[in-house]
This record gives C-alpha cells, structure tokens and sequence, in this order.
C-alpha cells in the first residue's frame, strides 16, 4: 500500500516536508494496526470475511450495471423525442416556407427561329420594319435584323454603378475605373453606360438566371448559392447553341454548374469560385486566355469571361481598401486592351452582376447591393440616344437604370436569334434607336417583338396556372389592344414621331406584364402558410407541456442519502427497485411510441395516396402526421389537470422569463423592433441582471449575498462590453456606427482589433480557473486542459489573425505568394483538430475533475478519503465540452467576434453562479438568458438578420478550397457562434455544482434543454405569423421575410447541436461519473 501523496497546499519545503512526514507516521500506524488486526483472525474467519467481500462486490457491480443500462435505455428515448421535435419544426417550417416564399411556374416552352410571337399574339396585318434579307433565318436575324455576328460578353463580379462614374471624393473605389465613362462620353455613337439594376436575391447563381433567361428569380433559389442546378428553361446559350453557334466560356465556374456541356472545351477555361481570398487567379487566366482568342474570332461566336477579383477584394477587404483600387485599375487596363481588339462585327458588352454593400458583401435588396453597370462597346457607330441629354452617362444609379433581364431580349435581337420563351424584359433603346437617334420604327419594331413574346409567355403561363386574363381598362389587355392601333396608326401617317408612341405603348405594356407577374409570384398559398404556423404552434404547445411534466416530476424527486443508500442495499439483495423512484421515467418511451404511432401511418398513406393519384404534394402526409402525432403527445402529456395548470408560472423568474420571451416574439411585428433587436437584448440582459442583484440581497448568507451581486454586477458589465461589438446593417444608418470591422465599409480588422483575442488568451483561461477553485474543482485533468491545451488552442488563434492581417496587408512583401496563407491555414486546422478532434477525445475517456486523498484517522484503523471536487463533479467535468466547442468557434470568429465570444463565455459563468446561489437551477430563467445570450452574441459576432451579413470567406479559414460538406459546416460555425455555445452550455445549468448522488439529472437536463429550445421556437412561430400577417407590407422582404429565415435556421441549429454536442455530452459525462462514484438511480 503506497503511502498519500504529498499535500499541493504547502506554502514552504519544509513545513510540507513535516506535513508528510506526520501524515506518512499515521498511515504506517495504521497500515500496522490492520495487520495486527488481520494476524488474530483465524483463516476460516478470513475466508467468510473474504467471500462477505466478493459477494458485496458483485452485487454492487449487478446494481451499477443495471443502473447504467436504465439510465442509458431512457437516455436514447430521451434522443427520440428530441428528434421527434427536430422533425415536427422542419415540417411546420417547410410547410409554411413553401406557400410564403416566392415561386414561379417553369414552362418548357422554347422559341423558335421562324415561329415568330406576333404570329400567335398579334390581329394586325401591318409590319413595322419591311422585309429584310434572311428574314426567319439566325444569319439575317429571326425576328429582328442581326446587328452583330459575334459578342464577347466581360462579368466583373460585384462591378457596382458608381465604381464607374467620376465621383469628388477620394474614396479608393472611386475614380479607378474611367475607361467605361469616357468612352460612353467622347463616342456615344460606339458605346454607352447605364445602371444595371439587379432583381433581389443578389447572389450570382441567382443574377446569373436572371441575365440568361430574362425571368424573375425568387428568394427559395437562394438556397443554391453553393451549388447551383442546371438551368432547363429557354436561355440565351440555349437559343444559340440551337442555331449551331460556339459558345466559350472563361472564368467563374458557375457558368458550368448552370450550363453543362454547352461550352467548347478546348477553348474554355473555369476557374473555382468561391475562394474569396484569391484575387487574382481567376482573373488573371481570363486575361490570359482572352487575348488569344481574340485572333480566332472564326473559332466562337459567344465569349463570356467572367472575373471575380473585384467581388473578391469586396469580400475580404470591404470596398475602402487600396486592394480594390489596385483591382478596379487592372479591369479599367483590362477592358481598355480588349476594345482595341474589336472588329466591326463583334459587340463587346461589360456588366456587373451585381453591387456590393458598405463592407463588400452581396445577396440582400440594398441599392449599393442591386446597383450594377452596364457598358455596350462596337467599333463601328451603332449605338444612339433617344435624346441628346443622354449622351452624359447617368451621374448615379438612380438616373435612368436598366432592369438586367432587359439584356436579354436586347443580346437576343442584336445577334438575330429568338428571345428566350419566358423573357419579361425589354430592349434597351441605346442598341436600336441607330446612331443619329431617330430609327424609331426600328426601336419600335424590337420593342413590339419583345412585347409579343412576353404576351405569349403570358398566355401560356396564365393558361398553366388556370388564370383568367382580365380586359379592364388600364390592364396589360387593354395596353396591347392600344399598342396595336397605334400601329395601324403609325401606317397611315407615316413618320418617326408615330413610330415613338408605338414604342412607348408597347413599352407600357412590358411594364405592366411585368409589375402583374411580379404580384402573381408574390402570392402565397395562404392554406400551406397557414397549416405550417399550425404544425408550429400546436408543437410549441406539447413542448411546453412537457416542460411543465418536468416541473411536476423535479417535485417528486426526494434527495435523502439514507433512502438512497437503503435503495441500494434492496437493490443488492435482489429487490426490484419501484418504477416511482424515478419520476417520469418511461415518459419519454411513452412519447415517443405515440409520436411514431400518430406520424408514420399518416405520412405513409400520403405518400402513396399522392403516388396513385398523381395529385397534390408527396410531403403533404408529413403535415397531417405532424398534426396527428402532437395530437398524441398531448394525450399522453395531459393525464392530469397539473400538467396544463403548471404552464403558468408562480414565481417572479418564472414571469420574467415569460415576459422576455413574449415581448420580443410580439416586437418582430414592428420593423424597427426587428431592425434593433441588437439593443433590445442588451436590455434583456441588463434587465436580469439588475433584478438579479436585488434578489441577492435576500440571502442570509453574507458570503453568498457579496458573490451573489458580483456575478450579477458582472454579468452587466460583460453585456455592456460586448455592446461595442457593432455591425450595423442600413436600416439603422446613421444612428450607429460599426464597430465590428476596421471601417463600415472594411471586412478586415483593424491593427488594434488583433489585440483583442490576445487579451481573451491571456485572461480567460484564469477567470474559469477561479470559478472552478472554490468549489476545489480545478483538480484532475482541469489544470493541464484549461490552463495549457485550452490556452494554446486560444494563443493558436489569435496567431491566426495575425497571420491573416499580414496576409492582407503585405506586410512581408518579401515572402513568396501564398505563404503565410498556407501557414495560416494549416495553424487553423492544427487549432481545430485540438478543439474538436483532441478535445472531443480527451472529454469522452476523461475520469471526474476530481483528486482523491487518503490519511489515517486519528485513533483508529481506518483511512479518511477526501475528495477534492466531489461537490461540482458533474459540472467542472461537463465544462471541459464547452470550452473545447468555445476554442473552435473563437477561431472561427473574426478578432471582434473572438473577444465576444470570450466574454459571452464569462457570463455564462456568471449566470450559473447566480442561478446557484438564487437556488434558480429549477427555473426557467435560466435556459431563458442562456437563450438572450445565445441571440445577444449572434449579432455582436458581426451578423444580422439579413443575409448579405453571411461571412461566407470563413469557409477559407482551414481550408484552401470548397469542400463538402466541411465548407457550409464552417459557415453554421461562424454565423450561429453565440447560438451553438449557448446550445452547448444548457447542460451546465443542471450540472453545475452538482456532486455523483443527485438523482433525476436527465429529466432536469431536458427540462432545461425543452425550455431553451422553446425560446426559439415561439421566436421562429412569432417571425413565421408576421411574416405571413405582413405579407403585403413594403418591408416584407427586407426585413420579416430575412428575420423569418433567420430564427427558422436558428431553431433547427439549436435543436440539432443541443442533441449533437449538449446531450451527448451530459451521457459521455454522466458515464464518466458514474463509472468512479457510480449511479444515483
């Protein structure tokens, strides 16, 4: 028997050398006094006392293992349920998002070369233009005469109106990009600019249907900014790869995702996408590749290229940064080079897809956002202006803007193929009205053609969706009869000023088609809205019954160690323990039998219901087997008048918690609630804590009541800290200033901001120590983890964004490219394989944060165990998971977004300690604040409720490149930070300062999970009702429609890393316990 270590307390040698020295004497005494003992007994005796022994050991080691499997049986029913309301809130979300947001009919329909529109749409005998040579043909022109026979169509990514006009100031995007400006002004006749406005979303994939197919995209298309499908309706490359034309690609890879098999392949050349840190290669291989071309003019009759580097240079600097300068002047040398390459039968066309906002981000509805340009170029004069002011290009995009799906019939009409079948655009006048400006009937003529082909999608789509067209005055009917008659006017009088009344009626009447298909892909199929916002509210009902059926049960719960270690000793004697000891603990099994019994009949006969019939939607039977299995949860949940009563609070934390929850579900009615929703959960949080404070000063305990007020003063301040942390969104402009990046209109840090995740090294690791050492819970693995491998992993870190900003800011300009990227790079995958990989490890096999000493008692054989940390086993252990989860997520996090996340840890701390000595770890208080501050810190880790402040460039912080499904996993990461470690920590309130015999954990632990998650799921039901209720309000799409997407993405998060990373966690941790101290139940 080995004697007790030393004491880790001494304050000197010598005094810890006497301390052993006594404690070693009495161990030897009584190591003596045993062996006396055992020398006087006979050997029969020792027998017996022996086999007294084993059989005690094995009937302890009988009733552990059969706790284990019990509390592990009802662990996994305690996962089913959780998926269960996984499953019920992506039905009721579903359900609701596929009757709200916009969706639109795709017809298969393609036009033909010599099947004209005005053969189906027009009574009119009369022709505006005469009969040209190869009239029906695509070398003479389908339905209009061919302008061009080839066009080299330049995308600059992000090219945003006003990095093209002069402009007195010296902001470093401006003034970088002349060529497309002077041109326009010294020869009108050869090219001309104008605004290119962008149709919402403002994401590529999205602008790039737009721009091929002349149709409207819609906000569900969104979701395949990350890999786009191909596009099957009638498009530009369709019509000419039809008519045997070559199209060559050069550039953004998004044009193969969209366009598969339609490019040459020897002469094409895709470059990856979405690497936002790369400037320049995508950029630099079109430049590359482009000029040769140009002397195979006989090998193409298409050419896109499409460069990103100044959508890039956005993204990672923001738009006011010397890198944009740099990237502007290299397209202004770039398509300067390439106009001189023109011949007289190739158009050269510039575009951007889309703006940028203030910090080079995209995707929203903003004007910077939707603010593009448009630059037409020919060597020979073909181009005019309808008035002689126009010659000036617009001084800002508010001036005279084109919609971009007008390219379409405009490219169309030039190169003399048919305008794609679902085109809602127009022509733009510059490119038919001639060059002294006054071919009216040749502006007119295109401008009819186009009119008819959208009168014939019209048709053809009403007649799909079973529409009636109306013939009111004023309505696109009446608008074409009228168009029509000025034609035959125009006849009779014969002159260019009745050709321009034609034109402008016909013009008219593009406009209104295109105002009624943009109303009737606004409407909403109000019975699946309203059978979603059912699902979810008759969902948010049986979570917070079985929250109160937790209440109920945590009363029940009777913490005696006498009647526990009496329970355990029937236990070894083969008495079965009673099914009550254990309050609610087939509830779970019960819930999720019913839940499976009520869904999955219902489901399956919807299916095959909608597979016979071939009518109505497969998912339909997932909606009523939602319905009908909450139908019966809610039976097995009320069996009792108490389960319904305890929905209403009876004490103050309880209505708090009510009162934070409602009033901010009823506040997302109003848009400046939701557009300052930042600050009202400063409030939230400050409010808690003041009321927190006045509770403390009720405890008797002086002690308690002194660090009772501590921890609520701190909570405060921490809040009030991270307020500073700021990324303003333009709705609040200029009542808040961004903090959050170097400037508002930067995406990179500021010098002084790199101090920030230094600090959090330096200081976080020793503020969990301390509130780990009075509960002597900094033992057992907790000082090598927190004060080492967890430190590293924060040291690691900030490294990183140092590397990061010297990458940016070249600050070794001796370096070969790419290094110290690769070095960053690799130092994030090493941080987070120490987070998630090595952590994960060490936190599943890892014993209690415990140290165990053994001393002889004082007169007597016996030895005295001490157990350090024995008070907060389950809480100091379960810390180390949240803590790993809070390294990977701090690098994740720009500097700002890093230093949040550390005090967002801090308060956590200090919220379980207050929850502890306010005896609140049975309220819903708790959960309810860990909830505020999951929310709190989504937008002080620089997001906001719209999507243009997706950081998508983290994806590149471990990775070089897009790898699935790794890429979008950073992302969640990155965007949900705040969320996902609140989701992580719900355990804790439950374990913290909670020694191995407290029973009824489990059932505690989903309590709080059920009241958490149901913070999130009133707040997604409330954003879901007012989003529907405000369908028709102008800020609809800019405001409840991306708060809607938002708290319905965060709800599914919540539910899935809350089972992923918090209830597997509390079962890794509740083994680990029970396997030293065993099972309490």
């Amino acid at each position: 028997m080995a004697p007790p270590p030393k004491s880790s307390t001494s304050k000197s040698s010598s005094s810890s050398s006497s301390e052993y020295k006594k404690i070693a004497a009495q161990f030897a005494a009584a190591k003596r006094a045993k062996e006396a003992e055992d020398a006087s007994k006979t050997e029969e005796e020792t027998k017996k006392e022996q086999e007294a022994i084993n059989l005690r050991e094995r009937q302890r080691d009988a009733v552990e293992k059969r706790r284990k499997a019990s509390f592990e049986s009802r662990w996994l029913w305690n996962l089913g349920f959780w998926v269960w309301m996984l499953i019920i809130h992506i039905v009721g979300i579903g359900y609701f998002t596929s009757g709200f947001l916009l969706t639109r009919l795709m017809l298969d329909e393609k036009s033909v070369c010599d099947a004209p529109p005005l053969l189906d749409t027009s009574s009119s005998e009369y022709e505006i233009l005469p009969a040209w040579k190869g009239k029906g043909t695509v070398d003479g022109g389908c339905w209009h005469p061919r302008t061009f026979e080839r066009a080299v169509v330049v995308v600059i990514d992000a090219l945003r109106y006003d990095f093209t006009v002069p402009m007195d100031d010296n902001a470093p995007f401006h003034n970088a990009f002349p060529f497309l400006y002077e041109t326009a002004r010294r020869s009108p006749h050869h090219a001309f600019l104008r605004p290119f406005i962008a149709d919402p979303p403002t994401a590529t994939l999205q602008r790039l249907k737009g721009l091929t197919t002349g149709t409207l995209p819609t906000f569900v298309d969104i979701g395949s900014s990350f890999s786009g499908t191909a596009i099957e309706e009638d498009n530009l490359l369709m019509q000419l790869r039809g008519a045997g034309k070559r199209i060559v690609h050069l550039g953004d890879d998004t044009w193969d995702a969209l366009f598969p098999g339609y490019f040459e392949g020897n002469l094409s050349h895709a470059y990856d996408s979405f690497n936002v840190w790369d400037l320049h290669t995508v950029d630099n291989g079109v430049m590359e590749h482009i000029f040769p071309l140009m002397e195979k003019k006989d090998d193409w009759d298409l050419l896109i290229a499409h460069c990103l580097g100044v959508d890039h240079a956005g993204h990672r600097y923001g738009p006011d940064h010397d890198e944009m300068t740099k990237k502007l002047a290299q397209m202004n040398t770039f398509i300067s080079d390439l106009a001189a390459k023109m011949d007289d039968k190739t158009v050269l066309i510039v575009m951007g897809d889309h703006g940028m906002d203030g910090k080079g981000d995209h995707g929203g509805e903003s004007d910077d956002e939707v603010e593009a340009a448009l630059w037409m170029y020919s060597k020979k004069p073909m181009f005019g202006r309808t008035d002689p002011e126009y010659i000036i290009p617009p001084a800002t995009a508010k001036i005279r803007p084109v919609n971009q799906i007008d390219f379409v019939p405009t490219l169309a009409l030039m190169m003399g193929i048919p305008i794609p079948y679902n085109n809602l655009g127009r022509p733009i006048e510059e490119a038919f009205v001639g060059p002294t400006g006054s071919a009216w009937d040749n502006l007119a003529a295109a401008e009819r053609t186009t009119a008819a082909g959208i009168k014939r999608y019209q048709a053809s789509y009403f007649a799909a969706r079973g529409i009636e067209e109306a013939a009111t005055p004023g309505s696109h009917t009446q608008l074409w009869n009228k168009a029509e008659e000025l034609v035959a006017t125009a006849h009779a009088k014969k002159g260019q000023d009745q050709w321009a009344s034609v034109y402008t009626a016909f013009a008219d009447y593009q406009k209104e088609t295109l105002a009624r298909c943009k109303e009737l892909w606004g409407s909403f199929d109000l019975k699946k809205m309203a059978l979603g916002i059912a699902i979810m509210a008759l969902g948010v009902v049986s979570l917070l019954t079985y929250v109160s059926k937790g209440v109920e049960d945590d009363s029940a719960i009777v913490e005696n160690p006498e009647l526990d270690l009496a329970e355990k000793k029937l236990e070894m004697q083969g008495v079965a323990p009673a099914t009550e000891t254990v309050p609610g603990r087939d509830l779970d099994k019960r819930l999720v039998g019913g839940a499976a019994l009520g869904f999955l009949p219902v489901f399956i006969g919807g299916v095959i219901q909608s597979y016979v019939s071939g009518v109505g939607d497969w998912y339909r039977g997932s909606a009523f087997g939602a319905l009908t299995s909450i139908a019966m949860v809610l039976v097995i949940l009320c069996d009792s008048l108490d389960a319904i009563l305890n929905l209403l609070p009876d004490t103050f934390w309880g209505w708090l918690a009510v009162v934070f929850t409602v009033s901010q579900s009823v506040g997302f009615a109003s848009n400046s609630f939701t557009i300052w929703e930042d600050s009202i959960l400063l409030f939230f949080v400050a409010t808690f804590g003041f009321a927190s404070a006045l509770s403390a000063l009720k405890l008797p305990n002086p002690a308690e009541r002194y660090l009772s007020i501590y921890n609520s003063v701190i909570f405060v301040i921490l809040g009030r800290v991270a307020s500073f942390s700021k990324l303003c969104r333009e709705e609040q402009m200029p009542y808040c200033t961004s903090t959050y990046y170097a400037s508002a209109t930067s995406s990179t840090s500021a010098p002084w901001q790199l101090v920030i995740p230094f600090l959090v090294f330096l200081i976080l690791p020793s503020i969990v120590k301390a509130y780990l050492v009075p509960s002597r819970s900094y033992e057992g693995l907790a000082p090598n983890w927190i004060g080492y491998v967890f430190r590293t992993g924060l040291f690691m870190g900030a490294t990183y964004w140092v590397l990061d900003a010297a990458d940016n800011g070249n600050w070794f300009p001796g370096l070969p490219a790419n290094t110290l990227k690769s070095f960053s790079v690799y130092l994030a995958q090493i941080v987070l394989g120490l987070a998630l990989i090595a952590g994960t490890t060490a936190f599943v096999w890892a014993p209690p944060c415990v140290s165990i000493y053994t001393a002889a008692r004082p007169n007597s054989s016996q030895a005295q165990v001490t157990v350090l940390g024995y008070g907060n086993a389950h809480g100091a252990r379960y810390l180390l998971l949240p803590l790993n989860i809070l390294a990977a997520i701090f690098l994740l996090s720009k500097p700002m977004g890093a230093g949040a996340l550390g005090l967002m840890m801090w308060q956590i701390l200090a919220l379980v300690e207050i929850l502890d000595y306010n005896s609140l770890t049975s309220s819903a208080i708790g959960p309810i604040m860990l909830a505020v501050l999951g929310n709190f810190y989504f937008f002080k880790t620089g997001h906001q409720a719209v999507l243009s402040t997706i950081q998508w460039d983290s994806a590149f912080i471990p990775l070089f490149s897009i790898r699935y499904p790794w890429s979008p996993l950073v992302v969640t990461f990155n965007t949900f930070a705040g969320q996902i470690l609140a989701a992580a920590t719900v355990p804790l309130l439950v374990l913290w300062k909670v020694g191995p015999p407290r029973k009824g954990l489990l059932t505690r632990l989903s309590r709080s999970f059920g009241v958490f998650v149901a913070y999130f799921a009133v707040e997604a039901l409330a954003t879901m009702a007012w989003a529907g209720h405000l369908r028709r309000h102008l800020m609809l799409f800019r405001v409840f429609n991306p708060r809607f997407m938002t708290a319905a993405v965060v709800l599914i998060v919540v539910d899935v890393f809350g089972m992923v990373i918090g209830l597997a966690g509390f079962r890794c941790n509740s083994l680990a316990v029970g396997e030293v101290f065993g099972w309490a139940e």
